[in-house]
């Protein structure tokens, strides 16, 4: 009698920056699931008791962040991260060891990073996702052209590279993720979001009910906060649900008694709550964006001061009249939330095709059977 096969193993680690490559792995960690994978997750911090709220029944290991830190001043963003370039070259180097020593021990077949550059070794099938194929430098087209050749070598030294977007018209990262180069190894997997569809199809929203999503790193995600927090206490004509994205934090006191204020809260939590309100205030990152569009939400977006991609995510939506977006040092709640209303919102269309033949594809070349 033939014995059945194990289940493939598969390491699936994303980077910790901000909550966003988390939540984009939601998907692609059911989609392994389902598909009868034994799953390993790792991480530390936000990132990984975000994903274990998810999924409690996966072992988590240990991996150490790149714990970059973070200008207070969107001018200093760009100057504080490439400052701290040796920094994160050693992070991907001790994360590469990490990587051979742990597969000694678990034999993984495939290993799914996300924004994690070090996780690639000989004899390990390796993927890694992005959306931005494109880095936006800041400093200019040149500086731009010459980041777009030194990313697109450091992809194609893993065997897959996933990019999370949809092929085509029909996308949402723009430039970012359909430069003129583009790796030889991408595969595109389409959008990704945590809600793969309505959860409550038959609800409907309510305007004066507002949804405020936070995320990405420190201290950028609490100055907003308190920014918001100020200006909420007045306006008494709406009822603001605000999910800090900060799953160690503590619920502040002497809140307003038209604020439900939570920490952070799982897939299906916070899509209740999303279903429930006519608006999400947020940044524009771009998992957040594709949230927003799994949903078919509207939303007021205020990009993180200093960063490229998000500041040129939400101009992009702005011109293109799906979303109302507006800088943070500008933000007046009770003039921008009546505008953003008035903008139809995100609408890209959510196809898991992709992402199942990529699966498919990995696992092949995995065993040695792909072309």
């Amino acid at each position: 009698m033939t014995q059945p096969k194990p289940p493939l193993k598969v390491l699936v680690a994303p980077l910790d920056w901000g909550l966003g490559h988390a939540t984009r792995c939601i998907p692609i960690i059911r989609q392994l699931l389902l598909n009868g994978y034994n799953v390993t997750l790792a991480g530390e911090g936000k990132s990984a008791m975000l994903l274990q709220s998810n999924f409690p029944e996966l072992n988590m290991l240990p991996l150490k962040g790149y714990n970059i830190t973070y200008s207070k001043t969107g001018a200093g963003f760009v100057f504080r991260i490439l400052t701290q370039i040796p920094k994160i070259l050693n992070a991907i180097r001790n994360e590469r060891n990490w990587l051979k020593q742990i597969q000694k021990k678990h034999s993984f077949n495939f290993v799914i990073s996300d924004n994690r550059y070090g996780l690639k070794i000989d004899g390990l099938h390796s993927i890694i996702m992005t959306h931005q194929l494109q880095i936006l430098s800041g400093t200019g087209t040149l500086a731009d052209k010459i980041m777009l050749r030194l990313h697109k070598k450091v992809l194609e030294k893993f065997d897959t590279c996933w990019v999370v977007d949809n092929e085509g018209d029909n996308n949402l990262g723009g430039k970012l993720a359909h430069p003129k180069l583009v790796p030889s190894n991408a595969t595109y997997i389409g959008l990704q979001s945590q809600f793969t569809k309505k959860p409550h199809p038959q609800q409907s929203s309510d305007n004066n009910q507002i949804l405020i999503l936070l995320s990405g790193p420190e201290p950028m995600r609490t100055l907003l906060e308190e920014k918001l927090l100020t200006q909420i206490g007045t306006l008494t004509g709406y009822h603001f649900h605000l999910v800090a994205g900060n799953p160690s934090g503590n619920k502040p006191e002497n809140l307003p008694a038209h604020l439900d204020y939570y920490t952070h809260l799982n897939a299906e939590k916070l899509g209740i709550i999303i279903e429930q309100c006519g608006l999400v205030i947020c940044r524009s990152g771009y998992s957040t964006l594709m949230d927003l569009a799994a949903l078919d939400k509207k939303a007021l977006l205020i990009p993180t001061p200093g960063q490229t991609e998000q500041l040129y995510l939400g101009k992009k939506l702005m011109t293109d009249n799906r979303c109302y977006c507006v800088e943070q040092n500008k933000i007046d709640l009770s003039v921008d939330i009546p505008k953003a209303l008035t903008y139809p919102g995100i609408f890209a269309k959510q196809d898991q095709k992709n992402l199942d033949a990529a699966v498919c594809r990995a696992t092949k070349l995995a065993m040695g059977n792909g072309d």
